[in-house]
Formats: structure tokens, C-alpha cells, sequence
């Protein structure tokens, strides 16, 4: 005789647990994984890292960011020793030398994910196994604003087509392979372009940090349909800075009334027409741009990135981190 519904344990009604490839950790069970790293960095240089409007502070690097670098720390040595297993496996034919580690950030615009970039730098050089930590943002590989007037491209500024992806992934590319010397563009968020003639040389770093919006896309397929190699295939670990787009709308409003206040008002800034109106004025432009640029761009490419880091990093309002959640092996 079947048994009815009814008569089943009540276990038996509840749904499974939906799988998932990600252990999630709560702040203080995060904060306990750091053990007895200890803090090498004072506030005053806590705050000369954080980005304008973003909260943060020596508990939160201790909480938060300290567990991080012992983590990458312990990948970097695992990575070590499997390529000296593989080494063994190959002999000496085709046996590889050391290449650098290399780190993605990513996020959406005023999520903090450069303050996390340039905090993660900072720990990390600390370490004594790994002490040349580079960090690149892929804003040089912008297109330069000529180019993006001219394909019609200035209102997608920040989504996926209007970077050099091809230079991006080559650079990084050529610093995974271990070339002595790999130069990218420098970009200028005063003039909001490309500084023509002027190149960052990265030379041979223990780490590598790329910081960005869409650094974790996935590569588009060539003209002949077949995948491609895309950025993130050469990331070992990589983060994702999450928060609700309510809370980002915010901080983003925020900083530029802030910017406005500051760097704006610079003579050669791209931006200082903000300056010339109203406060109300310059705000309702802010708005828009969120509303028609940062926020589209953030549900239709970054957000959906998400599911691809190693590490979810999740702001509540404050800015502080309340949840992670760390990709299963």
C-alpha cells in the first residue's frame, strides 16, 4: 500500500536543500578564519586606501580582509606545489618555472571593489613568500573616447564592448607566461581618456591583481564560432563585490556629490560642467547616468558574472561586508 501525503513524516514535505558550489560564511565565522595573522597596516593607511565613500576601517580589514590574504596566501603555496607535482610528473623536459598568481576583482561601479583591490595589494605584499604585488585596472584598456565617439560607443562607456579585450587578455596573458617586462595604458579619470603616449610596465610580479567591471565575462566566440580564451581563464582566484543596486544608486550619488565638491573642480576635468549648476542639477544628471548606464550595465553584464568568482564578498548598506561566500574545490 502507498502511503498518502498526508501520512509521511513531516521531514519528508520539506524541499531539499538547493546544491550550490559555494560554502556560505556569516562575518564572525569569516573574521575566525584569519587565526593569528597579524595586522600589518595602521589606519592611516587604511585610509589613504579607501576609496572616496567608502566605509571602511581597521575591523574591517582585520574581519574581513586579513582572513582574505591568509586564504590567498595558502593558494599561492598550494599553486607552488602543484606545479612542483607537475613537474616531477613531466621531468625536466617541459618543466615549468615560477609564474605569477594572478587575482580578479570585480564589481559593479561605487561598490568599493578598488578599495578591495588596493587593500588586497597591501596584505598581500606583506607576505614574505610573495612580496612584488602589482595591480592593474582595466580602465586603460578603455577604448579611447575618439574611438568610442566614432562607433557611437560613449553611452556604453564601462560595458564589455567598449574595452580593447584582446589587448586586456594579451597583457595579461603575457604576464602569466612570465615575460620580463609587460607594459598596459594609463588611464585618466580627470580627463576621462586614455594619457596618450603614457604606459604602467609591470615587471615579473609574485602577484597580480586586475581590477574591473567586466573582468570575469566569460570570451566572446571568434568570427569563425569557435571559444576563445577569455580573461578570466588566466585568473587563479578570483572576487566578486556584491551588494543590492539600491545600496550601490547611493553610494554612487554619494561620492559624486562628493567628487563634485573635490576633483571636479579641477579646471581640466572632464566633469567640471557639474560644477557650473546646481547641486540639484548635478544630481539629477547623476541619476540618469546611473539609471540609463551603471545600473543596465550592472544587471545585464556584471551582475551576472557573479556565479563565475571564486569569492562573493556581500556589502550590506553600511558598506560593511555581512556574508561571503567561498566557491567549493
Amino acid at each position: 500500500m502507498i502511503p498518502s501525503v498526508s501520512s509521511l513524516p513531516r521531514s519528508a514535505h520539506r524541499p531539499r536543500p538547493e546544491a550550490t558550489p559555494y560554502v556560505d560564511l556569516t562575518r564572525a565565522q569569516w573574521s575566525a578564519l584569519r587565526e593569528k595573522t597579524p595586522l600589518p597596516l595602521t589606519a592611516e593607511e587604511v585610509e589613504r586606501l579607501r576609496g572616496l565613500g567608502d566605509v571602511i576601517d581597521l575591523d574591517e580589514v582585520r574581519d574581513i580582509y586579513l582572513p582574505l590574504s591568509r586564504l590567498l596566501n595558502l593558494y599561492v603555496g598550494a599553486t607552488d606545489g602543484l606545479r612542483g607535482a607537475l613537474n616531477t610528473f613531466l621531468g625536466e623536459k617541459g618543466s615549468q618555472s615560477g609564474t605569477p598568481f594572478v587575482i580578479g576583482v570585480a564589481g559593479s561601479v561605487a561598490v568599493g571593489k578598488s578599495t578591495v583591490a588596493r587593500l588586497l595589494r597591501a596584505l598581500l605584499s606583506r607576505w614574505p613568500e610573495h612580496p612584488r604585488v602589482e595591480l592593474v585596472t582595466t580602465d586603460g584598456f578603455l577604448l579611447p573616447t575618439k574611438e568610442l565617439q566614432e562607433k557611437g560607443l560613449m553611452a556604453r562607456k564601462g560595458f564589455p564592448e567598449s574595452y580593447d579585450r584582446r589587448a586586456l587578455t594579451r597583457f595579461v596573458a603575457d604576464i602569466k607566461a612570465g615575460k620580463d617586462e609587460v607594459t598596459a595604458p594609463v588611464y585618466s579619470h580627470l580627463i576621462y581618456d586614455r594619457v596618450p603616449g603614457k604606459r604602467l610596465t609591470v615587471r615579473r610580479p609574485d602577484i597580480l591583481i586586475v581590477e574591473g567591471l567586466n573582468v570575469l565575462q566569460p570570451a566572446l566566440p571568434g568570427k569563425d564560432g569557435r571559444t576563445r580564451v577569455g580573461l578570466a581563464d588566466y585568473f587563479d582566484f578570483s572576487v566578486y563585490v556584491d551588494a543590492r543596486a539600491e545600496d550601490i544608486e547611493g553610494w554612487y550619488l554619494n561620492r559624486f556629490r562628493r567628487l563634485r565638491e573635490t576633483a571636479f573642480q579641477d579646471p581640466s576635468s572632464y566633469f567640471r560642467k557639474y560644477t557650473q549648476v546646481s547641486e540639484e542639477e548635478a544630481l539629477e544628471y547623476a541619476r540618469t547616468i546611473w539609471r540609463t548606464v551603471n545600473k543596465v550595465n550592472l544587471l545585464e553584464n556584471v551582475a551576472p558574472t557573479r556565479g563565475r568568482a571564486t569569492l562573493v564578498v556581500r556589502k550590506g548598506a553600511d558598506h560593511k561586508v555581512q556574508k561571503l561566500s567561498l566557491r567549493k574545490l
